[in-house]
């Protein structure tokens, strides 16, 4: 199995730090970047495009509900005309930026409850993949890899859209295929528990969930964070995991 690693950055905004951006893109394939609506502002914007530029990762559109206060992690109620709109208009503003920089943008992964809602609700992820699918030039779309991989690839095959299926290297899963809540005990992995589940995956495509049972995933992209040096160096753990 071959393996990329992606990470969520340029999510600093005005003077307000976040995240390790320096330090982690040496170490990563591809870097979702924020578009100024949940985190981001058009200074970081250019700077992480820069940064990946200098480290030759592939740049990908990080889009997120406007909710700079929430972060991007609660919902909004939208219309479809509404959240395509709000999609299209983050895109158009990163692939401009790193047009400008001779950078080519690969790909779009939601943000946060935006990414949440896309996998839990059929209209929303219909019109996420409308949204990436209508643009003027070939995007792939990353999404969480879960057991309804196959009707995931069926929708976007109607659409004429590639998709790029997510794993999360430090989060334990449910039964069925979802992250376990982070309200609930074991959520979050250990470093040496993400390590074997890189290492499971990576040599048998599979995850362990919360009670036990085997996952057979589709994994096209490992998701790592880089929010403090801890993750740094784990996720430089991970790079000669997968490596070997």
């Amino acid at each position: 199995m071959s393996l990329k690693l992606n990470c969520d950055l340029g999510e600093s905004f005005g003077s307000w730090k976040m995240g390790l951006d320096e330090a982690v893109m040496p170490h990563i394939d591809q870097a979702n970047i924020a578009c100024g609506f949940h985190a981001g502002d058009p200074l970081v914007l250019q700077k992480t495009l820069a940064l990946a530029k200098e480290n030759d990762v592939v740049p990908g559109a990080h889009p997120g509900y406007p909710d700079l206060v929430g972060f991007g992690r609660r919902s909004l109620k939208t219309t479809a005309a509404e959240l395509k709109a709000m999609v299209l208009y983050q895109i158009a503003a990163i692939d401009g930026m790193a047009t400008t920089q001779g950078l080519e943008l690969a790909y779009v992964k939601p943000h946060g409850a935006m990414y949440n809602d896309m996998m839990a609700n059929d209209e929303v992820r219909a019109t996420i993949m409308q949204a990436v699918a209508e643009y003027h030039k070939p995007l792939v779309l990353m999404l969480q890899s879960t057991p309804k991989a196959d009707q995931h690839l069926e929708e976007a095959k109607a659409l004429g859209l590639e998709l790029w299926f997510e794993i999360f290297a430090d989060r334990c899963y449910d039964d069925d295929g979802r992250l376990l809540a982070r309200t609930k005990p074991g959520a979050v992995h250990t470093k040496d528990k993400m390590l074997a589940q890189v290492r499971q995956l990576k040599e048998q495509g599979t995850v362990t969930t919360v009670s036990g049972h085997t996952l057979n995933l589709r994994a096209d992209t490992l998701c790592v964070h880089g929010d403090n040096m801890e993750g740094v160096n784990a996720i430089q753990d991970i790079r000669q995991l997968i490596q070997s």
